[in-house]
């Protein structure tokens, strides 16, 4: 089977677990701050909060932010539900912004729209999540400006994009936003094998989240409410939570960022060789933003028929090829039909839905995988023909 996504363990990823294990720190140490620097330095950011996820990642993003009960906060549609998940567990409801039906991004038109409706009925967002789908950036400029009219804070869920850039600098920036979240799950850019990133400008925000992610508690006695009683003293200040990465992680994490820019370079090489084996298929190849450079995370197509998708997504399987759809539409699932959402409510996000399928997409993947990828959408794609054909040669 070749599979949707995989990770590059080498030698040295080895080598530096290894060491941890016969360390003296298996939790926290000195590799979490080592690899939270090295990524902020990366990203030429002032601070990066390791946490065990990018799902934590985002809930104390949210929770920095002051997101809480009574508050609203927007998101994609098109994305994996912990997007809209980290703001119901503060409390906050969630709202879909639609995407452009041939990216998958959030639509600045939409957003816009959507912010003048919601501005006359003084019912605005607290926090607005864009997410960089297979690695492309939003377009973060216009969003941001849109964001300042309104005094409204942005979370950049970039768990598809370390190694992204945007307007020629590297996404997690923060530019363009308050706080951004990268995953390092290991069918992402880079592995910590489970585990994620939040990175910020601010000051205060990566105080919160350094304090959310570890039960609230601190040990500076600047922040204590009384004097230390000792070395050993420390004051729980917020209802904090475990979401801390460990030294094993940040490891593996660290080692696997010194190889950040091989795996991007091989992955731009599949997406070219993408390019040249399935250009004259029925079927649209995705393209990256022009104002930026996309770490391709995943290579998402888009079928010229949709009622094929079935079809062909099953022959690919059959074959041996491990494709995927990213993602259902959120508003879709049954919990958030729960919460009144419903089929037709965000009519890009569920065109898009209707036409993809994530082909291979990993550093390991070579050319005579992705030829064996071409040779059996093609097969499909000459099945779905003359089946179709069939069908309408059949009396009525």
């Amino acid at each position: 089977m070749i599979p949707y996504g995989r990770q590059n363990i080498d030698k040295n990823d080895i080598a530096a677990v290894l060491e941890v294990l016969q360390s003296d720190f298996l939790t926290q140490g000195p590799k979490v701050p080592e690899f939270e620097l090295a990524v902020s330095q990366y990203c030429q950011v002032n601070y990066a909060i390791a946490a065990n996820s990018a799902t934590s990642a985002l809930h104390i993003a949210c929770l920095a932010l002051g997101v809480t009960a009574g508050d609203i906060v927007w998101t994609s549609p098109i994305s994996f539900v912990a997007s809209a998940n980290c703001a119901l567990y503060c409390g906050a409801k969630i709202d879909f912004v639609d995407v452009d039906p041939h990216n998958g991004l959030m639509s600045v038109a939409a957003l816009e729209q959507k912010l003048q409706h919601a501005a006359n009925k003084q019912q605005l967002p607290k926090v607005i999540i864009p997410v960089h789908l297979a690695g492309h950036s939003c377009d973060m400029e216009s969003i941001a400006a849109l964001c300042q009219k309104y005094q409204i804070k942005i979370i950049e869920d970039a768990s598809h994009a370390i190694g992204s850039t945007y307007k020629g600098m590297p996404v997690g920036h923060c530019q363009y936003s308050d706080i951004c979240v990268f995953s390092f799950h290991p069918v992402k850019i880079i592995t910590t094998a489970e585990g994620g990133m939040a990175l910020t400008n601010d000051t205060a925000l990566a105080a919160q989240m350094q304090l959310h992610r570890s039960h609230g508690i601190t040990r500076d006695p600047l922040d204590m409410t009384e004097p230390s009683h000792g070395p050993w003293y420390y004051q729980q200040i917020e209802l904090g939570l475990n979401y801390r990465l460990t030294e094993l992680q940040a490891a593996l994490g660290h080692s696997q960022l010194q190889r950040l820019s091989q795996f991007l370079a091989a992955r731009q090489q599949a997406v070219t060789h993408y390019q040249q084996l399935l250009q004259d298929l029925p079927l649209q190849l995705p393209t990256a933003a022009t104002d930026g450079v996309s770490a391709w995370h995943l290579y998402i197509i888009r079928l010229d028929n949709p009622d094929h998708r079935l079809r062909v997504f099953e022959a690919l399987r059959a074959a041996g090829i491990g494709v995927n759809v990213h993602y259902i539409p959120i508003h879709t699932q049954p919990y958030y039909q729960q919460l009144g959402f419903q089929w037709g409510d965000f009519p890009g996000a569920e065109f898009f839905y209707s036409k993809i399928i994530s082909l291979p997409m990993y550093a390991d993947l070579t050319l005579p995988m992705q030829q064996k990828v071409a040779t059996a959408l093609t097969k499909a794609f000459t099945a779905c023909s003359e089946q179709q054909m069939t069908q309408q040669d059949l009396p009525a």
